[in-house]
């Protein structure tokens, strides 16, 4: 099966979790038991592979369901992740843990679905999509006989503490708001929202005030981060270029539905100025991130797979040149981020799946000044 996931979004193409308003199916698994009980704790110790030099000390963080787009808090102590775990939650859910792996607990509300969660600069609040005010129950998996499609789930961002208690609703536009981030001084939120016809991105206050919109080109533009600095953004695109693939675009989204089987890699100032396409892959490149640094961007793209369907790391400097693979393995890796003094990058993989389709988090030391490896 393929899969990736992605308005946060993963690719479902051949894996399991549905970040960021997927299409992916979701099982509609009764949740019974507590957050946690689905898998063990803890982090274990993952195999080396000499091919990704760059990644060492791998440990795996979570052992079952469907796991993905774990990101650092402030601290670099706590990772908040969106999963589908059988027998836990209906469809994806919120979660926090330690980096260790242990004290795994869901901070959603376990009604409808949710995606895209951050923790707020200060820790005192976290930030995440949710369908639940529309519906209680999980949403419907998109048409596919209309191909590959990702659904825009009717999401609408809130605001919680970090134990998901005292949520409010950040946002009350009809239709899509998700895919939301923070810059790191706290001043702004950055994310996606189709509320002027497109799909675009804009920035906010905090308290949703102060909404600017920052693209304008038709098509799709999403999964955007500010650099460390504050001064940039990063995100991933699809702009039709020709009036057929523009005309597909627009009946799709009538629909609410998007087909992202090519994503480029841009960069932007933080005011939407200076926009700056890195990639020319035509491939399904998404998840960027800034090393701390702000020179490079690490991202996933299918690129060097003709079929499509294997998705590895990736690192370009921001200038678009000084193109590197990272990861090599024949399972699917995305959604990387760095933790906040780039000593360690977290990542979603296939790899060691404990069934088809399952994906875990994995956190890794990051070894800069390891030696370049071909795009092959």
């Amino acid at each position: 099966m393929m899969v990736w996931r992605q308005p946060c979004y993963i690719l479902i193409l051949a894996v399991g979790t549905a970040a960021c308003g997927d299409g992916r199916p979701q099982q509609n698994t009764p949740s019974r038991t507590p957050a946690g009980q689905a898998a063990a704790e803890g982090a274990v110790p993952f195999p080396a592979d000499p091919a990704e030099p760059h990644l060492a000390n791998l440990q795996k963080l979570t052992h079952g369901g469907e796991n993905a787009e774990a990101y650092f808090s402030a601290d670099g102590s706590q990772l908040i992740f969106q999963a589908h775990r059988p027998g836990v939650t209906q469809c994806d859910q919120i979660f926090t843990m330690g980096v260790d792996g242990r004290n795994v607990r869901m901070v959603s509300t376990g009604k409808g679905r949710t995606t895209c969660s951050y923790f707020f600069p200060s820790g005192d609040r976290i930030l995440y999509s949710s369908t639940h005010l529309v519906d209680e129950a999980c949403p419907p998996p998109p048409d596919y006989s209309k191909g590959y499609v990702w659904a825009l789930y009717p999401y609408d961002i809130f605001v919680a503490r970090p134990d998901g208690s005292d949520l409010h609703r950040l946002t009350d536009s009809p239709g899509y708001d998700a895919e939301a981030t923070m810059s790191k001084d706290g001043s702004r939120i950055v994310f996606t929202s189709d509320r002027d016809g497109d799909l675009e991105i804009y920035s906010m206050k905090p308290d949703g005030s102060d909404l600017r919109r920052l693209t304008h080109e038709p098509g799709y533009d999403g999964g955007p981060f500010y650099s460390a600095d504050g001064t940039k953004i990063v995100y991933r695109a699809y702009h039709p270029e020709t009036a057929e693939a523009l005309a597909d675009y627009r009946a799709l989204l009538q629909e609410h539905l998007i087909r992202p089987t090519v994503l480029e890699i841009y960069v932007m100032d933080a005011d939407g100025s200076n926009k700056r396409q890195l990639t020319h892959a035509g491939a399904a490149s998404f998840a960027p991130y800034f090393f701390p640094d702000a020179k490079r961007i690490i991202f996933s793209s299918n690129m060097h797979d003709p079929q499509g369907r294997n998705f590895d790391l990736y690192m370009i400097n921001v200038d678009g040149s000084g193109l590197e693979r990272v990861t090599r393995h024949p399972d699917f890796d995305g959604f990387p981020m760095f933790s906040p003094d780039g000593s360690k990058l977290v990542f979603a993989s296939n790899r060691g799946a404990e069934q088809p389709g399952f994906t875990n988090v994995f956190i890794a030391d990051w070894v800069d000044d390891a030696p370049p490896g071909s795009l092959d």
